[in-house]
């Protein structure tokens, strides 16, 4: 046998080491994600907060189907020129993150949601658990996309819809049908689609403006 083939195996060898070693080092770092992950949803759920349940509990299902967004979309509808044109962006971002969560990401990760009778979170704080994988967070990668979008064309509007993009996200943890992990990644999703949106709006208008 050459020696040049020899030094192949021997490299080829090492790759594969090399490999072995980077898939276990993420199946770790996974590992522990999944364990903090669990700590906190556990943490959220042992926390009394009575004063909150009844209220977060109703704010997650308002949110349900992006009915929130679409009530402030309708609102600001009403009024020409810059409203009415982050109404349309708010709305174009909500369709997008909502796809993309429901048919790529559910789809593709297919978590488990939590078990909420295990972690014993409260019955006060209960709302329908959905039949669709846990992972991301579609209410709040809807909402977070709605307050980006809109927040870009109305400024003093980003501030009060981020916020509530926030109390979306927070409960669906709070009513423990969400990991924080899922609501985060939906955080992530929900901008990432609102930044897609505008790119995409800005883009058709400076080439109607070229091309006039």
């Amino acid at each position: 046998m050459s020696e040049a083939h020899e030094q192949g195996k021997t490299r080829a060898e090492k790759a594969r080491r090399a490999g072995r070693r980077f898939s276990d080092g993420v199946t770790s770092v996974l590992a522990d994600l999944r364990a903090i992950d669990g700590a906190v949803y556990a943490a959220v759920a042992a926390t009394p907060t009575p004063a909150l349940d009844t209220r977060l509990r109703r704010l997650s299902a308002a949110a349900d189907h992006s009915k929130i967004s679409f009530g402030i979309a309708a609102a600001l509808a009403l009024a020409p020129g810059r409203p009415r044109r982050a109404a349309a962006l708010g709305v174009g971002a909500v369709a997008m993150a909502s796809a993309t969560a429901n048919l790529l990401g559910k789809r593709l990760v297919r978590r488990s949601r939590p078990d909420r009778e295990a972690a014993r979170v409260i019955i006060d704080r209960h709302v329908p658990m959905p039949t669709s994988a846990s992972f991301p967070s579609g209410h709040t990668a809807s909402a977070v996309a709605f307050a980006s979008a809109v927040g870009y064309v109305l400024p003093p509007a980003a501030l009060p819809l981020t916020a509530l993009a926030c109390a979306v996200g927070y409960s669906r943890v709070h009513t423990g049908v969400h990991y924080p992990g899922d609501v985060l990644a939906g955080a992530i999703l929900g901008a990432t689609t609102a930044t897609t949106v505008l790119t995409l709006a800005l883009t058709q208008q400076n080439t109607i403006r070229f091309r006039r």
